[in-house]
């Protein structure tokens, strides 16, 4: 297993700047489609995913995806919005930026298929605008934890498929 896990402000294209993120890829022992299988099933993520213990959404762009997530105390719904979706490949989603662009959130997955039947799978986060250094500093810890345990749990739940 590999893996890649980066915190701290990022500088992006036209001076822009990202405060927190975090990369985590890891290689799985299965086939793509198998993984894809395990990220899209929503309704499975409870028995898996650590972070993400409930999931609902079309997987539709615009349309919202429904989470319930364990970051600090009790379990919190989240509602986030799909912004891409390539069936097999890849999807992302936002959460609803806060006003005056204060803070405004990006999530992504990705596989590439390997030889031999394994997936890598990139998992990304990201955390923009002024208050960003604020949640970082409150759920960066907590939020590392979570992304990286569902990124962990996708590789234990589609290998345990195979």
């Amino acid at each position: 297993m590999s893996g890649q896990l980066s915190a701290g402000v990022h500088p992006l294209p036209y001076g822009v700047f990202v405060s927190f993120a975090i990369d985590r890829s890891v290689e799985i022992d299965a086939p793509a489609e198998l993984v894809w299988q395990v990220l899209t099933d929503g309704a499975s993520y409870g028995e898996w995913n650590p972070f993400c213990i409930e999931c609902s959404s079309t997987f539709e762009p615009g349309s919202p995806i429904d989470m319930k997530v364990v970051l600090i105390g009790p379990p919190k719904k989240q509602r986030e919005f799909i912004n891409t979706f390539t069936p097999g490949v890849e999807f992302s989603y936002n959460m609803k930026p806060a006003p005056l662009g204060l803070l405004r959130s990006e999530r992504s997955h990705r596989l590439t298929p390997l030889p031999d039947g394994r997936t890598r799978y990139d998992s990304h986060f990201q955390l923009f605008g002024p208050v960003s250094p604020i949640v970082a500093g409150l759920l960066g810890r907590a939020l590392t934890k979570g992304f990286s345990g569902m990124t962990d749990g996708v590789k234990k739940r589609a290998e345990s498929l195979r």
